[in-house]
């Protein structure tokens, strides 16, 4: 096993950065020279997968930081149990439980 530098893309893939740069990674991808054609598609699949995952992971990030459309059946709940209207603000918690502790500031 080899060691990874602290700036190299495999130290920067370990440490759960998502924001990795996909060329990084590409131009430290090698393919070695006696590799069998099995083995070249089987590596090719593993970094397929990778940036596949990374891709997914950047989206769902982006989907996390956003409301859409879950404003609106946040402040409806709030309607049905407390019986009252409430304006549910862009900068509220995203995260259920601390929003609900909180629909007394809305």
């Amino acid at each position: 096993m080899t060691e990874d530098k602290p700036g190299s893309a495999a130290a920067a893939d370990e440490s759960g950065d998502a924001s990795t740069d996909v060329a990084s990674l590409l131009s430290a991808l090698s393919i070695p020279a006696d590799a069998d054609d099995a083995e070249a598609a089987a590596i090719a699949a593993a970094v397929g997968a990778h940036l596949s995952d990374l891709e997914r992971a950047a989206a769902a990030e982006g989907e996390a930081t956003s409301w859409a459309g879950e404003r609106w059946t946040f402040a409806g709940r709030v309607r049905g149990l407390q019986g009252r209207e409430a304006r549910v603000p862009d900068r509220a918690p995203r995260d259920p439980w601390t929003a609900s502790a909180r629909t007394d500031r809305f």
